[in-house]
């Protein structure tokens, strides 16, 4: 490590897998087609095309997967160079130096060309001409076609495949991460393959090529033998023909051993697996095909004239092949039987099946009318983006994740009609009807518009079923307008608002503090399970949650658990009052009115003393027993004063001493739950508060 520190920059940048490594090997290569080159770096230029070549073969056919490779365009981009660039420096030295021998072009293509002919012209010309129709002709042209074909669909299944994702993330199969991951995958799958398309030309072009500078080698060899250096006939033929076929080979095989590679992984871009075992598995994978196999090679053993002993052999090896598929496949039955069989007085498995799925609770169902499925089915499922935009705004805003979301239909609902279910619970209903929007009047009054009449499902406002044609009058009259999709959204989304505490499971909670920066897990380790444990950790969000206070300053909450704990509190309502000090910043920005004040309404000393007198039992432990009688008082007055404020446009908290908190807001939440109970400590110091009354 030392010593490679201490190179130069230049030094280290030009190491294997370097910029400058990749920038100079270009150049070399473009060089080639320009600068004559020695026989000795011309025979190290062809091994290396050779060797190189045999080495994207093996990496073609060892690949699971074909975006396992994505920088394949760019090697055969640059083997075909490599090729091209050496054909023109052998063509080079074959026209410069033929005449002087079979090794005027270098020991490789003099080798290659004399192992072909064995002493044969015209043998070894036929045979390099059926290799060059081979190249061309079957594979270049096929993995060509395959990799057209296969980035044109790619490119066709791109919609949809983004389509099911964005479906599988809005219910709560995949999350942001995995979706991400899917989505760069799906990128990467469709350049490649583009890619390829066009790098197919390169295969094609290259074996083009050959046959050309093939031409052009023997036609230029005979006339430069002849004419320049007078040498007889014979000889120029035999001279030039081994270099030219020496040549040629030295270029096609590296070419025929690239195109097969691409060829390979063109074709397995459908299948994951390196290519031996699919082709084990699924040649080799039963037992009857390998027995008819054998079947066919004893017929043409005994076919007269054709030689036994081979076909024999063949039928032999596929027929104790088959055999031992037929035992294998036997014992894997038979174990697989012998694990699944039930014990004696037990359920069928279907039955088991079916037991298991009906046991299943959903945490958050939305049931529809056979007449609103188009709402969740279809090019545009509508519901689909709106379960997705309430995920992100509640993660956003309350930390809280939003549990998967199944739809499924419904046929004893009515036709326009929807149900949500919390934990297999109604928790709300309406009715839709699409394709109309809902006109609401933000007064409170009834839109005076032509429709149907109706109360908003969300909140019972009155409102207006109107036409499309209305729309825009509705909107110039101060309504707010919103489709089918986006009322059933705003139901969902404060029935999931009212639920949240129910729906945070000991899962999620843990979830949530895996997902905590790195910084944090520390402060994780202290605290759980020596202090608390992940349960109590829980039941403190969920009474965050329940009076709608964001748990995303996880930290802090922690933090505040942990002083808490350390203090000697043990009971959630201790551990929750000390939290709810730590987020007082929070809790009064969420308070403000558009001024920037928090108006609020305090609690009198006589309320106080009452509420306060009402605690009985240990302290750790208190509950309220006031008489219904002052009960029904506090309301009283409570709602008056709320009322009040509501008429000077204002939405106000009400305040009173930290240890009556919780109670007074277990009263309150019966009949005004949007009002938020905060303690005295828990307005911030610096906030601007407005005192609009007392109760």
């Amino acid at each position: 490590m030392a010593a490679t520190r201490s190179m130069p920059g230049w030094v280290r940048t030009a190491r294997p897998g370097g910029d400058l490594t990749l920038a100079f090997g270009v150049m070399a290569l473009l060089a080639i087609m320009v600068v004559p080159l020695p026989t000795v770096l011309l025979d190290f230029g062809l091994a290396v095309s050779i060797t190189s070549s045999v080495l994207v073969l093996m990496v073609a056919l060892f690949l699971q997967k074909p975006l396992e490779f994505t920088s394949f365009p760019t090697v055969l981009l640059l083997t075909t160079l490599l090729r091209l660039g050496l054909n023109v420096a052998t063509t080079r030295a074959i026209l410069s130096h033929g005449h002087e021998g079979e090794a005027g072009a270098g020991q490789v293509v003099a080798a290659f060309g004399g192992f072909l002919m064995g002493g044969d012209v015209l043998v070894g010309l036929v045979v390099f001409s059926i290799l060059l129709i081979v190249n061309f002709m079957v594979v270049t042209k096929g993995s060509g076609r395959i990799a057209e074909v296969a980035a044109r669909f790619s490119l066709d299944a791109m919609p949809g495949k983004q389509m099911a994702i964005d479906a599988d993330l809005s219910s709560g199969v995949i999350d942001e991460a995995e979706s991400r991951r899917r989505r760069r995958e799906l990128e990467q799958e469709s350049a490649f393959f583009g890619a390829m398309d066009g790098a197919a030309k390169f295969v094609r072009g290259d074996a083009i090529a050959g046959i050309i500078v093939t031409a052009v080698n023997l036609l230029g060899g005979f006339a430069i033998g002849l004419g320049r250096h007078g040498m007889p006939l014979a000889e120029a033929v035999q001279t030039f023909s081994l270099l030219t076929v020496g040549d040629g080979l030295v270029s096609q095989i590296p070419s025929l051993l690239v195109s097969v590679a691409a060829g390979i992984v063109v074709t397995k871009a459908g299948a994951e697996g390196r290519a031996d075992q699919l082709l084990a598995l699924q040649l080799a994978g039963g037992p009857k095909p390998l027995a008819i196999a054998a079947g066919g090679a004893v017929l043409m053993a005994f076919m007269p004239g054709m030689p036994a002993v081979p076909f024999l052999a063949l039928a032999g090896i596929a027929a104790a092949a088959a055999w031992l598929r037929r035992n294998v496949k036997t014992d894997a039955a038979a174990a697989e039987a012998a694990a699944a069989a039930p014990p004696r007085a037990t359920a069928p498995p279907g039955e088991e099946a079916q037991t298991a799925e009906s046991l299943r609770v959903d945490l958050l169902r939305i049931e529809l009318g056979y007449g609103l499925l188009s709402l969740a089915a279809g090019e545009a499922p509508q519901l689909t983006e709106q379960i997705r935009a309430l995920r992100r705004t509640l993660a956003a805003e309350m930390g809280f994740v939003l549990p998967s979301v199944r739809v499924q239909d419904n046929l004893t609902l009515a036709p326009d009609q929807y149900m949500v279910r919390v934990k297999e619970v109604e928790a709300g209903q309406g009715r839709l009807r699409p394709p109309l929007h809902l006109a609401i009047d933000p007064t409170g009054g009834t839109p005076a518009l032509p429709g149907e009449r109706c109360n908003e499902p969300a909140f019972g406002l009155p409102a207006v079923w109107i036409e499309e044609a209305y729309r825009e009058e509705a909107l110039a009259r101060g309504c707010t307008v919103v489709d089918t999709a986006g009322v059933l959204a705003t139901h969902l989304t404060e029935i999931v608002r009212e639920n949240m505490a129910e729906m945070l499971s000991h899962a999620d909670t843990r979830r949530l503090l895996d997902n905590l920066p790195e910084e944090q897990r520390r402060l994780v380790a202290e605290l759980v399970p020596a202090q608390v444990g992940i349960g109590t950790i829980q039941r403190v969000l969920q009474a965050l949650l329940a009076e709608r206070v964001s748990i995303r300053d996880l930290p802090t909450i922690l933090e505040g658990v942990q002083e808490a704990s350390l203090a000697g509190a043990r009971t959630v309502p201790a551990l929750v009052s000390n939290v709810r000090l730590r987020l007082a910043r929070q809790l009064t920005d969420a308070a403000r009115n558009g001024a920037g004040q928090v108006p609020l309404i305090s609690l009198s000393g006589e309320w106080e003393a009452a509420f306060g007198e009402s605690l009985v039992g240990p302290a750790e432990d208190r509950q309220l027993a006031m008489a219904p009688s002052r009960l029904t008082e506090f309301v009283r007055r409570l709602r008056d004063a709320l009322d009040a404020a509501a008429a000077q446009g204002e939405a106000p908290v009400l305040v009173c001493s930290g240890a009556i908190r919780a109670h007074v807001r277990a009263v309150v939440e019966r009949f005004r739950p949007m009002t938020t109970v905060l303690a005295q400590g828990e307005i911030h110091a610096r906030a601007r508060i407005r005192s609009l009354g007392q109760v």
